[in-house]
């Protein structure tokens, strides 16, 4: 179990050790980075880390993501699964002109306020913030789906036009949450079985 930082994780593995003198130097190059389940507390040095595109940090113990103002080129986020009580201000999602992807399920998201910074962000197509307290409040999906223009799925719903045009009544097939409306784009991970052949 480890409980530091993403550079003390990244620089503790024997099997990395000649990569050690160069692994900071290097994170500038860096564009995909999975660190799930590590109990990851900090991620300040992920701000080095420019060429990012996919970041998985899901199931740590993270609570502030400024440091990921500087990456700039991300498509897919994941910090499902962290302690994060509050998102950063306009100016931080702006910059994330190319974010499509985001997954903050199973945080500590309270007030819908917070969660309509968001709308800065003038890519982002699909958002996950189910099991977050915020998900309970009377209007949450209304809100978030009225408020972030480009989203095109919210907790693994398709938005319906019913959704965005008020007292627009569809047929059952087109309404909010309809089976057919529902989309997996964030699958659980699965670890892959490993067979074992007896060699005789």
């Amino acid at each position: 179990m480890f409980h530091g930082t993403i550079t003390e994780e990244l620089t503790s593995h024997e099997e990395w050790s000649h990569y050690n003198e160069n692994i900071i130097e290097d994170q500038k190059d860096f564009v995909y980075v999975k660190f799930n389940g590590l109990h990851l507390k900090s991620m300040e040095n992920l701000q080095s880390c420019i060429s990012l595109r996919v970041c998985i940090l899901s199931n740590n113990f993270i609570t502030d993501i400024h440091p990921l103002q500087s990456c700039i080129k991300l498509v897919k986020l994941d910090l499902h699964g962290n302690q994060i009580k509050s998102l950063p201000d306009t100016k931080f999602w702006s910059g994330l002109k190319k974010l499509k992807l985001l997954y903050l399920h199973d945080n500590g998201f309270v007030k819908l306020k917070n969660i309509c910074m968001l709308s800065a962000c003038p890519s982002l197509i699909a958002l996950t913030m189910f099991d977050c307290p915020v998900s309970l409040k009377k209007g949450y999906r209304h809100v978030l789906v009225n408020s972030i223009w480009p989203l095109k799925a919210l907790d693994y719903h398709v938005i319906s036009d019913e959704e965005i045009i008020q007292n627009w009544h569809l047929p059952e097939r087109f309404k909010a949450y309809n089976h057919r409306l529902f989309f997996n784009f964030c699958p659980a991970l699965k670890k892959k079985k490993i067979k074992y052949s007896k060699v005789e």
